[in-house]
This record gives C-alpha cells, structure tokens and sequence, in this order.
C-alpha cells in the first residue's frame, strides 16, 4: 500500500523542470515529463510572470510609459511560452463556434489557419489583458499581477484530470491524465501561492480562475465531449483574465 501512495504522490523536484520544457520555450534540459508532475505548472507561471514583469519593472525604471510597459510584458510572457496558450484559446474559439458537430470541430482546431472567431479572440485577450496589466502597473500592485500568473495554469491539470481526451492524439494525449491528486496539489499550490502574494484579494482572483476553468471545461465537454492540448490553452488564458479583472477591481 504505502509503495503504491508513494507513486502516486506529485512531488518529485524534476517536475519543475520538466513542466518548465513542457509548456516554455525557456532553455533548460530535457527531462521527460509525467502526468503527475503536473502539480508543477503553477511554479512555471511564477517564473514566466515573473520574468515578463522583472522586465516591465526595468523598463518603467528606465521612463518606459505604462502602456508601453504592460505590451512589454505580455510580450515576454508570450515569448516564453511561444504562444501556447493563445493558440489554444484561437483553436477552440474557431472550433467550438465554426464547426455544426464533434469531428468537424475538431477538424478545424487542428488547422493551423486562424478564422474569424480565433481571430477576435485573440484580439479580444489581449486587450483584456493588456488592460489589466497596465492597471496593475500603474497601481504598483506588481505581486497581484504575480498572482494572475499563477493561477492560469492552475485549471489546465484539473481539466485534463476530469476530462477524457477528446481526441486521441496531440500535446494533453502525449503528456497523459494527470492523477486527480497531481491536479489538487497544484491547484492547492496556486491558491496558497495566492494568498501570500495577493492576501484577501488573491483568494477572490483564485475563485475567479476556477470559475473561468470551469466554465471552459463545461463548453469544451459539451461542444467535443472532453478536451484537448487547445482546451488546457483557452482555459488558462481565460482564468488569467478573470484574475486579472478581479485584481483590477481590488486595487480601487
């Protein structure tokens, strides 16, 4: 019994790095990834918010306008993940409102040309985003900014643990369903992560990330029947930007 918990237990210090391979294009050693290091992805939106915001912080020191400052930090964060997640979010945005049934969207989120939907709802995130960050910045609330960061990739292990693929194949059917208690941790990480960075208001920006998760995982489910690399994708952009709006409204 206690061979088979100590399996299963997600907390083996390579997951970091490995999890750093998975989802960054950041220079580290391969070091192949297990479904159950996924309690790990939080940490990696630590480190990818908090190199884009170190950046944004030197540039505002340096006279850098505040609007110039937020592209600058989304930038680096889209950079660093070569876009992952955006491209998740297009996928789906076109798959799940240009397709009439499960294999045709599919089909389409496997296209690699952009459509209308995907289009706007980049356009869309982005602006959002753009907007918060700016808000945030001007405020010098740089740890909620932080927070935001981590909480998006907090939802993506709970939807791969809860969800069957829907396809298959691609980035989740490779990287395996991560044990349901893979997925707790990371999502207890990310909320204690929360708290020390962002107190009260980080628990309000944790709640909002879970209810945008979910909200993905209801549409993905209902449009598909499960999800997919593109499904992790939209739901952590989406959960960003739902902490990223409540960390708005609790600066004011």
């Amino acid at each position: 019994m206690l061979p088979l918990i100590r399996d299963h237990l997600p907390l083996l210090p390579k997951d970091v790095l490995a999890s750093l391979g998975l989802l960054t294009r950041l220079p580290v050693p391969f070091t192949a990834s297990r479904p159950a290091g996924a309690w790990a992805w939080p940490l990696v939106g630590l480190l990818v918010s908090g190199l884009a915001l170190g950046a944004g912080a030197l540039a505002l020191s340096a006279g850098v306008s505040v609007g110039v400052v937020a592209a600058l930090v989304l930038a680096v964060q889209a950079t660093s993940t070569g876009a992952l997640h955006e491209d998740g979010l297009a996928d789906c945005a076109d798959g799940f409102f240009g397709g009439h049934d499960k294999a045709r969207r599919l089909e389409i989120m496997k296209d690699s040309q952009i459509g209308s939907f995907g289009a706007l709802a980049l356009m869309l995130a982005v602006l959002a985003r753009w907007a918060a960050m700016a808000s945030l910045i001007s405020a010098g609330a740089w740890g909620l900014a932080l927070v935001a960061g981590v909480l998006g990739r907090a939802p993506m292990a709970v939807i791969m643990a809860l969800l069957p693929n829907a396809r298959g194949s691609g980035l989740s059917a490779m990287v395996g369903a991560p044990p349901l208690a893979a997925a707790g941790v990371g999502a207890g990480l990310g909320l204690l992560l929360a708290v020390a960075l962002g107190g009260v208001t980080g628990i309000a920006m944790a709640l909002a990330a879970g209810l945008a998760g979910t909200a993905v995982a209801l549409i993905a489910r209902s449009k598909i029947g499960g999800q997919t690399g593109d499904v992790c994708g939209a739901a952590m952009v989406l959960a960003e930007i739902a902490a990223l709006s409540v960390a708005t409204a609790g600066i004011k």
